[in-house]
């Protein structure tokens, strides 16, 4: 099993930054790595929502298909998906920090092939430059959640 755990403080109350992270159809406009979204699923974002993410990774466009698998609104939410022999977790937890929310993710991935078990003993070393790529996400939407807010107050 590889996994991360990174953080951001935001300077946004936990609604707007909730908000931002989990606009899955406009995300693309303030994260960088995403370059396209596009959602499988109609209504209001929660448990069940299913979306296709487009983005760049290791030089290399990835596409996944994502599926929320928790919600609960302002406090977090997860996103699952299995490709490549592996399931992939993603959970996102928002907490409240005098003025502002401080968001963390964990990332973990666990083989479900001989394969991938393989491969996920050698992507360890990656796993820094993945941090680096997630973190640029929460940078993301820390920018969009702050720039709302700042709109709001002037």
């Amino acid at each position: 099993m590889a996994g991360i755990k990174i953080e951001k403080f935001v300077e946004a109350p936990p609604e707007t930054v909730f908000d931002y992270a989990t606009d899955f159809a406009n995300c693309a406009e303030y994260i960088d790595g995403i370059h396209k979204t596009e959602m499988l699923t109609e209504g209001p974002v929660g448990v069940g929502t299913r979306f296709r993410e487009t983005r760049l990774m290791f030089k290399k466009e990835a596409v996944e298909e994502m599926e929320v698998t928790a919600f609960e609104r302002p406090r977090g939410y997860m996103l699952g998906c299995e490709n490549h022999g592996a399931r992939y977790a993603s959970e996102f937890v928002l907490t409240p920090k005098g003025s502002g929310t401080n968001l963390s993710m964990s990332f973990e991935a666990t083989p479900l092939t001989m394969k991938a078990k393989i491969l996920g003993f050698l992507m360890r070393p990656m796993m820094k430059m993945m941090a680096k790529e997630c973190l640029k996400d929460l940078d993301g939407v820390k920018g969009a959640a702050e720039a709302a807010v700042a709109s709001k107050s002037s």
